[in-house]
């Protein structure tokens, strides 16, 4: 049997506006909805994202911990920093922007290449920009940051995940590694879940 720091919960967030005061309720679309807001992302209150907007991420199971923060590696060392998910479900963690790979694009849709970013500092002299880390020690995969916005091709190829449909709900969301900003590259796609430790969730 592997231990939860093997095998990472998958978490299926929604999204909402640091406005929001509902955090995992999700109003339907109406009707005359057009066709082309199909394959868009929806926050809470049913309304597309839209690029450069701060949200906070929560799960859709209550229970699961509240929303995404950054964490250090472990309890000795305060730099680098990860992602990671608060504990108590009624933090809302930090909220963050979303960049497609295209700058011109206004909303953010579904299967797209994005940069996610913090809007937050930190005491560590980099960006908050996500990018994929590899850990030597155990081989694990995590969400770092210091990932750069835009810039796509083999360079930034770490910097860029995706959000797909996930779940049984009408509105729920995965996160997913899968870039496809360098023709040559051969990523190792994968859904982002969380590894849960005695110090911290961990993405």
């Amino acid at each position: 049997q592997r231990s939860q720091e093997e095998n990472p919960t998958k978490m299926s967030p929604h999204f909402l506006l640091p406005s929001a005061t509902i955090l995992l309720l999700l109003l339907l679309l109406s009707p005359s909805t057009t066709t082309a807001a199909t394959s868009a992302v929806l926050d809470t209150d049913g309304h597309p994202l839209r690029a450069s907007t701060n949200y906070y991420i929560l799960p859709v199971v209550r229970g699961r911990g509240g929303g995404l923060t950054l964490l250090p590696k472990n309890d000795t060392a305060s730099c680098p920093l990860y992602v990671g998910q608060e504990f108590q479900e009624v933090s809302n963690g930090l909220p963050l922007k979303l960049f497609p790979v295209n700058p011109k694009q206004k909303l953010i849709s579904l299967s797209s290449d994005l940069n996610f970013v913090f809007d937050a500092s930190t005491i560590c002299v980099t960006s908050t920009g996500w990018r994929l880390t590899l850990e030597e020690a155990t081989g694990r995969r995590l969400v770092g940051i210091g990932g750069t916005v835009g810039n796509p091709g083999i360079q930034t190829v770490s910097n860029w995940f995706k959000i797909e449909k996930a779940g049984s709900g009408k509105y729920d969301y995965k996160i997913v590694f899968c870039p496809g900003v360098c023709e040559f590259c051969r990523p190792i796609c994968g859904d982002v879940g969380v590894f849960v430790e005695k110090d911290g969730k961990r993405l």
